[in-house]
């Protein structure tokens, strides 16, 4: 697609969103359609179209450690950074200029560069990857409704999601703030694109966050447009893009109003499918996080037909594909002003730090470390189960691994105040519960996108796949049994919207008290006053049926991490 049409379709976008309106279906080819050149053919007249997607890249701009499970252990490589990435995406369109690139979403949140632009600094660095379209992630609302619109607004590609909706006051929904879909046409050949986004982000995230914006189920509208591609705009093709999560992919793979729709391109759970799922109706893949990996699907086209389509998962090894100078000199540039604070070293860590296993990691610990170090008369310290942050292993003249000002950006990217407050022990068995439901539910509908949420003071012994409301088999508070009439006093971190009897997602919650420090000074100076810290799990979450080595929420079909 030219510049100029580029041009053209985002201002289509920005017109539209501004004015809350969408274009009608018979304006729907020539406002949602991109084009590719025509294809070289090979002998048999046939030729391919490559369709490649990131997601989960979390603002991670530079190489990083990255963890893989080989032979029943942990292996780190350098990986990632969007310099190699674009050196890459080069090679692949020089091979084959009909090359479709997607991102699937949580793009603007996850560094300090980001944060200390509130996104901006993101969107020239995407631009310059050329990609070809775009859908919201479920952190695409950090900076509120109002700020996501700009920044997406600002891309060059168009953007799509299907199920996110003005809220017009009183629950009521309005126009969809992005076109829900998109066509590229390629030789007679035309590839239909819908797109979804995780509809739980209100509960799921701090509710301020995504303040305006009512989000719809898939099934509401997912046939309706399988059928418009289909059959109005008449696509040989349809892949349904999503930031669902990979258990929620599967389930809506499997059901009816999935129908007609060929792959799921996946995001949210930086699953790394390297074989896609074959459910009922539909493919489904997921590629990884932090642009350490790319998707890549390879359509075969003959006598005007798709006959064959291939998927592999690419590493994006930094060692391979060298840095493009263009791009490196751009984060140079948007780093500039903030280098000093990104890359200071605030403290120093003996272990490899890392975020993957679904029970416990080296990172969470650290964190709950430093916030039980700042609130020594609390019972239990809490926090969520987050997902995102590149492992860090590589070690400096120290012997220790460094920790910059960045990386607790990288840990934690919301600044968030120290609350404290009190719980029954029956809140307590409740809430873990339903947070472990969350996690290991049998419905995958039902499973949240994070995983298990940390604690200390607290020792919980569980069933990962047992009955839901009964998985939990022991919890220890000190040096004595959980007593559910009993008073326990917990420290978590303030979620912006939550009531102020909120704490961690537990509801009713006595004496809630906003303490003087912040998560993230609290970091600091836990570093500054114990470097080198030594994180290692304490054990605190101990499942009875599932190894703690544990690198998925996702079971019963034909997968595994590595």
């Amino acid at each position: 697609m030219s510049q100029k049409r580029r041009e053209f379709l985002r201002n289509i976008g920005l017109a539209g969103a501004a004015a809350g309106l969408l274009p009608s279906n018979a304006l729907a080819t020539e406002i949602f359609e991109s084009k590719g050149s025509e294809p070289e053919k090979n002998e048999d007249g046939s030729f391919v179209l490559n369709i490649l997607q990131t997601t989960d890249v979390h603002c991670q701009v530079h190489p990083h450690d990255e963890l893989f499970w080989e032979n029943g252990k942990s292996v780190f490589r350098k990986t990632g950074g969007y310099a190699h990435l674009a050196t890459y995406l080069k090679r692949e369109r020089k091979k084959n200029p009909n090359t479709f690139l997607i991102d699937t979403g949580d793009m603007f949140q996850g560094s300090e560069l980001s944060v200390r632009t509130t996104g901006a600094a993101m969107v020239p660095l995407l631009d310059a990857m050329n990609y070809d379209l775009y859908i919201p992630g479920n952190w695409e609302v950090i900076y509120s409704k109002a700020a996501m619109q700009k920044l997406l607004g600002a891309l060059q590609a168009p953007k799509i999601c299907a199920n996110m909706y003005h809220d017009l006051g009183e629950s009521k929904k309005g126009e969809l703030i992005f076109q829900p879909y998109h066509v590229w046409s390629v030789s007679g050949i035309k590839i239909g694109f819908v797109a979804y986004t995780d509809p739980m982000v209100p509960i799921r995230q701090s509710p301020n966050y995504s303040k305006g914006i009512i989000y719809t189920q898939p099934e509401e509208n997912l046939a309706y447009y399988t059928d418009l591609l289909r059959n109005q705009e008449g696509c040989d093709y349809v892949i349904l893009l999503s930031h669902l999560g990979l258990s929620q992919q599967i389930h809506l793979a499997n059901q009816e109003y999935c129908k007609g729709v060929d792959y799921i391109f996946g995001g949210d759970t930086h699953e790394r499918v390297r074989k896609p799922i074959q459910c009922k109706y539909a493919k489904v893949v997921e590629p990884g996080a932090f642009g350490s990996f790319i998707g890549k699907l390879q359509l075969t086209i003959r006598n005007g037909k798709i006959v064959g389509d291939q998927y592999e998962l690419i590493e994006i090894d930094a060692q391979k594909y060298k840095a493009d100078k263009a791009v490196s000199a751009l984060i140079a540039a948007k780093e500039g002003p903030f280098q000093k604070d990104i890359h200071q070293v605030v403290g120093y860590s003996k272990e490899p730090l890392y975020r993957y296993f679904v029970i416990e990691n080296t990172i969470d610990t650290l964190v709950l470390d430093a916030l039980q170090w700042r609130n020594p008369e609390v019972d239990i310290v809490l926090s969520n189960g987050f997902r995102f942050c590149p492992p860090r292993v590589t070690r400096d003249q120290t012997g220790n691994v460094p920790i910059t000002h960045g990386y607790i950006y990288d840990m934690l990217p919301v600044e968030s105040a120290v609350r404290t407050g009190e719980v029954t022990g029956k809140q307590l068995m409740d809430w873990l519960e339903k947070e472990l439901n969350n996690v290991f539910a049998k419905n995958a509908s039902e499973r949240f996108g994070g995983w298990v949420v940390k604690f200390q003071g607290m020792k919980v012994k569980f069933l990962a796949f047992g009955e839901k409301g009964k998985r939990v088999r022991e919890v220890m508070i000190g040096n004595a049994p959980l007593d559910p009439d009993k008073i326990y006093k917990v420290c978590a971190c303030e979620r912006d919207g939550d009531p102020a009897d909120m704490l961690c997602r537990i509801k009713g919650v006595k004496k809630p008290r906003t303490t003087p420090h912040t998560l993230h000074r609290t970091m600091l100076d836990y570093l500054a006053a114990n470097s080198p810290v030594s994180p290692v799990p304490h054990k605190n979450a101990v499942a009875l049926d599932a190894p703690e080595t544990l690198l998925t929420q996702v079971w019963g079909v034909d997968y595994e991490f590595r």
